[in-house]
């Protein structure tokens, strides 16, 4: 899954067009794509549009809720428990 694809989405749909915020919105990248591979033992595969959309949409929530203490919005929960299912359940 291309990092630099998932960066430019997070970007758009954060309205950010400048490359000052790119060394931080990679590391959030980056850091998800590893939570869900690692942690969560979900095969994310390049050409599946699901998983490329998850990965933007969370990366997009962490960078939002950074100061947030609240819990994962529903939305995101469910469409994570679904891909963990449609993965064998995890590891």
């Amino acid at each position: 899954m291309d990092t630099n694809t998932i960066l430019q989405l997070v970007k758009a749909r954060l309205g950010i067009t400048s490359p000052v915020r790119d060394t931080y919105l990679t590391a959030i990248v980056e850091a998800v794509k590893h939570e869900l591979t690692d942690e969560k033992g979900i095969l994310l595969e390049a050409n599946n549009p699901n998983h490329l959309m998850f990965v933007v949409d969370l990366a997009t929530w962490r960078y939002e809720s950074k100061d947030n203490t609240g819990a994962m919005p529903r939305h995101l929960q469910y469409r994570l428990h679904n891909l963990v299912i449609h993965n064998g359940g995890g590891v």
